[in-house]
């Protein structure tokens, strides 16, 4: 990375696992560790998604595995570590990524689409860590839980993910304090709205850029790359070497000053959307016993 203001081997020999690695941000995050020496271990639940995501790495000369998982299966998770370290004989960093996550308000909430939500996010994210805890003990590694603003105060249409995020802001506390001991650091980043994500095409319910862009203070998206090179900055034992238990926002301010940029006339205009496209679609045909 030529515009890098870290040396491009800084990561050298070691090796980061990512969950939720193949898409968006995660993806992004890769592109910068594996462009500043790591080797890469990516996981996710499509396999399709994994491979195209590892070529796109190894077009950028990044060394990058898939590996096939679900995080909300704890057995699901070891079985990946395990692999993990059968190729690579070790893990240095774990970036907690996998996320699930669409608009939706509390009264219409199905409490399994609750339960799908934490599960990925929350679940997932201690799951993985707790596979991972072993390896990251040999290493002396760290962990970096991606998270978010959203329970800063509170969002509307979003009572699942913040409440998940919340949990993970707690996991990534808690970690912090009982692992140290073991050399291994335990940090978060909470992105704000970043540019060209399937999270923000979800989530900005198809209102203009410029309008989103105009309610943050930096008046502007933030880029993958920016909350790579976040990753990149606590992943490293000289820069962040004594940080550990803390969660860095990276949303240009966004939160501090936030309006909700999905309103209630918005909102209902989606769910109206949403219903007719499920009333469209044809009736499933009860199994036969």
């Amino acid at each position: 990375m030529s515009t890098s203001p870290f040396k491009n081997d800084i990561l050298k020999g070691q090796v980061a696992l990512i969950t939720g690695g193949g898409t968006g941000i995660n993806f992004g995050v890769g592109l910068v560790l594996g462009g500043h020496g790591a080797k890469l271990a990516i996981t996710g639940r499509r396999p399709n998604v994994l491979e195209e995501a590892c070529q796109k790495f190894k077009a950028q000369g990044i060394e990058a595995v898939g590996f096939q998982g679900d995080v909300r299966d704890a057995k699901s998770c070891e079985k990946v570590i395990e692999s993990v370290l059968k190729h690579f004989g070790r893990v240095d960093l774990l970036v907690n990524g996998a996320a699930g996550n669409f608009l939706c308000a509390a009264e219409d909430l199905s409490s399994n689409a609750f339960q799908t939500v934490i599960g990925i996010d929350l679940l997932g994210t201690f799951n993985m860590s707790k596979a991972a805890f072993n390896a990251l003990r040999d290493s002396k590694g760290s962990i970096i839980n991606i998270s978010a603003t959203l329970h800063y105060g509170a969002t509307i249409y979003q009572t699942h993910a913040s409440a998940a995020k919340a949990g993970v802001d707690s996991v990534t506390r808690s970690l912090a304090i009982e692992w140290g001991k073991y050399g291994i650091r335990v940090n978060g980043i909470a992105p704000g709205p970043i540019a060209d994500t399937e999270g923000m095409k979800r989530l900005g319910a198809g209102i203009g850029e410029e309008v989103v862009a105009g309610k943050i203070p930096l008046q502007r998206f933030g880029t993958t790359q920016e909350i790579g090179f976040a990753a990149l900055f606590l992943a490293s034992k000289v820069a962040s070497g004594y940080i550990s238990g803390d969660t860095i926002v990276v949303d240009g301010a966004s939160w501090l000053s936030r309006e909700s940029f999905v309103t209630p006339e918005i909102y209902q205009h989606i769910a109206e959307g949403r219903k007719q496209e499920q009333s469209s679609k044809p009736a499933k045909q009860s199994a036969k016993l």
